[in-house]
């Protein structure tokens, strides 16, 4: 028997217990969404059953702005997943090419933006948004969510940047390449990773963020995870299964977006623990 067997054997047990104790509150969810209202909570729980559609039936008639506000949901997330990737590419060229006291100390504010609870930041904007007449608007989500993620994406950013050889940025210089040139073929190509890999976590927290809208949204730009805690918090009571039917479509577009990213989500952690 080979000497290391018994410990990676051991890791990949570890590995699919973690799998599994993440995917089965999931699973358990979206399974709930196809069984009939009475079957939701049986014990002990079936997994096999004739699936319905009964509860995405009765959300589509009750609760039509659901699906309105997804496309609230959808301006904002890629809104900020925009203009995130933007700021955060730039500012992460920045840092990984240059070094002064004053990017060292933007570097630092950055991460005490990120860290104040969004309470504390809440009470100031609102004289600044009702002034600015930016109050239940999808700019103004847009924004915000920016602002608290621009700094973990400059971070990603900077660490795949750092990786590019200053050579062929060199090399682009004599060819007579300016300074966007040199940004848009050469840089920009090279980070694709750290693009992709930023644009994840800022697209999951943008979808699912709720704090932020309760406060500064009404209805224009109102998302979904909002009416989520209007039909968990009705008078009638709680309708588990049309519940478990929106959380499911809640859920299926950062699925999809996650799994069809995850090498770069991977790939962006990784290099995120290389100190540059």
């Amino acid at each position: 028997m080979r000497p290391d067997l018994p410990a990676k054997a051991l890791r990949a047990l570890l590995a699919t217990l973690a799998v599994v104790w993440s995917i089965f509150p999931i699973a358990l969810v979206v399974l709930s969404s196809f069984k009939e209202g009475h079957r939701i909570f049986e014990t002990p729980p079936s997994f096999v059953f004739t699936p319905t559609f009964a509860h995405y039936e009765r959300l589509w008639e009750k609760w039509p702005e659901f699906f309105a506000n997804m496309t609230n949901s959808l301006i904002v997330t890629l809104g900020a997943t925009l203009l995130t990737v933007a700021i955060a590419t730039l500012g992460g060229y920045v840092h990984a090419r240059h070094r002064s006291r004053i990017l060292t100390g933007a570097a630092f504010a950055m991460i005490l933006v990120r860290m104040l609870p969004p309470i504390v930041v809440t009470l100031p904007l609102f004289p600044i948004v009702n002034w600015l007449r930016l109050h239940d608007t999808h700019l103004l989500l847009i924004a915000i969510y920016a602002t608290f993620f621009v700094s973990l994406a400059t971070w990603i950013m900077k660490a795949f940047i750092e990786r590019i050889p200053r050579e062929l940025e060199e090399a682009a210089v004599v060819d007579g390449a300016g300074l966007p040139q040199i940004l848009l073929r050469v840089i920009l190509p090279l980070s694709a990773n750290g693009i992709f890999a930023a644009s994840v976590f800022v697209f999951v927290y943008s979808w699912n963020e709720y704090f932020f809208a309760l406060i500064f949204t009404t209805r224009a730009a109102k998302t979904t995870p909002l009416v989520i805690s209007e039909i968990l918090s009705t008078v009638e009571g709680v309708d588990w299964g049309l519940l478990f039917a929106a959380a499911t479509l809640q859920l299926l577009p950062i699925l999809i977006f996650v799994v069809a990213a995850q090498r770069y989500v991977v790939a962006g952690l990784a290099a995120g623990s290389v100190k540059g």
